[in-house]
């Protein structure tokens, strides 16, 4: 069964709309999975990203804005909004209102989407990572630039200990798992 047939199989927990988590480490392609997935659907799919809400210093605390402004309107089939992060600058800050109108599959992607508390509401979690490990602070740094290398240390380091407590691997109805060293043969 494909990862879209899996989605569409799973039953509505959100009010009437799956909600899919992708969730794993940096660099572990979340976002392309995530682009993937919205076009095999076929449905009406929005993408929600947790770097539309986390930062450097607030990784995972902005979890109330995502449940307030997204999650709670549209468990009532309300049109839920937020205020996304901004990084176009030095330190990243709130800009932009987004819309989210009601759709039948909502992803979020990104680190901690999978998280512990909202593991009741979701129709499936994914867990995305490559191997080997080390290769994910390369593919970071190469998508967002060598002046992100130290943060995404930092970053990496965090998650480690995210993951390790809030056991989102083990918790996962998938696993997509990319190997970067059977790709270089």
């Amino acid at each position: 069964m494909s990862l879209a047939d899996a989605v569409l199989a799973a039953p509505a927990r959100l009010g009437a709309v799956r909600l899919v988590a992708i969730d794993g480490p940096s660099g572990s392609g979340k976002s392309t999975l995530a682009r993937t997935l919205v076009t095999e659907l076929g449905v009406r799919t929005v993408v929600v990203p947790t770097d539309h809400f986390a930062t450097w210093a607030d990784p995972v605390s902005w979890w109330p804005r995502l449940v307030d402004g997204v999650l709670t309107p549209l468990a009532k089939g309300e049109t839920g909004r937020y205020q996304r992060m901004d990084w176009s600058g030095p330190v990243p800050r709130l800009g932009d209102w987004v819309d989210v109108d009601v759709p039948d599959v909502l992803i979020v992607e990104g680190v901690s989407a999978g998280r512990r508390s909202v593991r009741p509401l979701l129709s499936l979690l994914v867990w995305a990572e490559v191997t080997p490990a080390s290769a994910r602070l390369e593919l970071s740094v190469a998508r967002d630039g060598a002046d992100t290398r130290p943060d995404f240390l930092r970053w990496q380091a965090f998650e480690q200990g995210w993951f390790a407590v809030d056991d989102t691997r083990a918790a996962a109805d998938v696993i997509e798992s990319r190997d970067l060293a059977d790709e270089s043969r």
